[in-house]
């Protein structure tokens, strides 16, 4: 009897006496089973306004992360004001990986506490989903980071076509092909996580739609920060617990965004941040080789062309992959019947059609009548935007050679399906020395060549001002 009556003496001054615990830890329990239902919980801290830019923290990650304290005072060497450039030793130039470029964990004293601290980029990787118009709208973004990260390294792992863009931006130190729309054997899969995980990137950028396939892909490249666009759908599930930051477009074809379809990550970018303001979005520009200008100089004088007194005509009817045509406008090449009405109203100025593939040749040669064009081969970005850079403007549909022009600061005629097109692909299309002709239709074949008649006073101006 004496042992029975034990334990209720023992376990009655516990039930007895609850004050002895705080109250929280019993209410912070139920989290365990229910993460969601911390946000009911009172919380000791004060409330703090989040800006725009910030995101409700996914609790699933982490149940006990309520975000930045709103109390804690920054002012410290490393964690304020933008990182400074590499204060390393100088490269090898015989060495292509560098001279004293110590990958993340060796040699720790020899890089600074803020690139732990304050977040620092030292090299970065840029997986852009997309052909030679999605690649183009991303020099932005490249610049951006640049401006952002003093002293970073960019790389990019870019399709075939792609890779093709980086000629013309001097901030890109490495451009590997690695489609990541593509569907590539294991080995070249495995392969490409090595050379990633090699080259330690601290921040990885990716504008192809991910699920938790793509998202896995990049968390095994051991990059500190992992940063993507996702699917808008279920196709999404379970990709943001690998994933540093999310972007959510509005469809799944990123590239309907237009000219701003990579406005998410360029706002997430430039976000202000250790007493770092906003950073402003620079424009498309692109730089161009003096060897490149001296190869399709040669180009166009063979074809009868003289610098500054051409016309490059772009958006040929074609099959070639070599259009540059963006994913968000299917409908954006003419027909050589219509280009041949178009090529009639061009006064004072030589037509220069760019074919895109050479059996293009013969087609423009029996369908335009007028004798005084020029016909020139253009499979590149680089050679478009060097024939773009020494013409008198530019007609073009909705290809790269808009875009072009706009970053050349030539005169444009822009031809489109619709005038909602126009809007999205050359937003400000005055300062940028361009004019939209939409067709009334829908479609572009319908467009109106009296239109285009009306806007050629564009190239007279910018002739009247040099």
């Amino acid at each position: 009897m004496a042992s029975s009556s034990l334990l209720p003496k023992t376990i009655s001054p516990f039930l007895t006496n609850p004050p002895s615990l705080p109250p929280a830890h019993f209410t912070a329990k139920p989290s365990f089973f229910n993460p969601l239902a911390d946000h009911h919980l009172p919380c000791p801290r004060k409330p703090s306004i989040l800006p725009p830019y910030a995101k409700k923290k996914n609790p699933w990650i982490d149940i006990f992360d309520d975000g930045e304290d709103p109390d804690m005072e920054y002012g410290s060497l490393y964690v304020d004001g933008k990182q400074d450039e590499d204060t390393r030793p100088v490269d090898n130039p015989d060495n292509p990986y560098g001279f004293l470029k110590f990958p993340k964990g060796y040699n720790v004293e020899v890089a600074q506490l803020g690139l732990k601290i304050r977040g620092d980029v030292r090299r970065c990787c840029c997986m852009v989903s997309g052909g030679v118009y999605e690649n183009l709208l991303f020099f932005p973004v490249i610049q951006m980071l640049k401006d952002r990260y003093p002293g970073i390294l960019v790389d990019v792992l870019a399709s075939d076509r792609g890779k093709q863009c980086y000629e013309l931006n001097k901030n890109v130190r490495w451009a590997n092909v690695y489609d990541p729309d593509g569907d590539p054997d294991p080995a070249i899969y495995t392969d490409m996580i090595g050379v990633m995980k090699n080259r330690y990137y601290d921040l990885i950028l990716s504008t192809k739609l991910a699920g938790l396939g793509h998202a896995s892909f990049m968390f095994m490249s051991s990059a500190r920060d992992k940063v993507s666009y996702i699917y808008p759908n279920v196709n999404a599930a379970g990709a943001g617990l690998l994933l540093t930051e999310t972007f959510t477009p509005d469809s799944t074809n990123l590239s309907e965004g237009g000219y701003h379809m990579y406005h998410q990550m360029l706002d997430w970018l430039g976000r202000p941040i250790y007493n770092v303001a906003r950073q402003p979005v620079p424009p498309l520009r692109v730089s161009i080789s003096r060897k490149l200008k001296e190869y399709v100089q040669a180009k166009y004088r063979a074809a009868g062309a003289e610098k500054g007194k051409y016309i490059v005509i772009h958006g040929i009817e074609s099959d070639s992959k070599a259009s540059m045509q963006s994913r968000g406008d299917t409908d954006s090449l003419l027909p050589l019947e219509v280009w041949d009405q178009i090529a009639d109203v061009i006064s004072g100025f030589k037509p220069v059609f760019v074919i895109p593939h050479a059996k293009e040749r013969e087609n423009v040669e029996e369908i335009i009548y007028n004798e005084d064009i020029g016909i020139v081969l253009i499979t590149t970005p680089g050679q478009l935007a060097a024939l773009i850079n020494d013409s008198a403007g530019v007609i073009a549909t909705n290809t790269a050679a808009i875009q072009l022009a706009n970053a050349r600061e030539k005169p444009s005629i822009a031809l489109f399906g619709s005038e909602e097109k126009g809007k999205v692909f050359v937003p400000n299309a005055e300062e940028k020395k361009c004019i939209i002709v939409s067709s009334k239709t829908g479609k572009l074949k319908d467009i109106d060549v009296g239109a285009v008649k009306q806007g050629m006073q564009i190239f007279d101006m910018s002739l009247a001002l040099v």
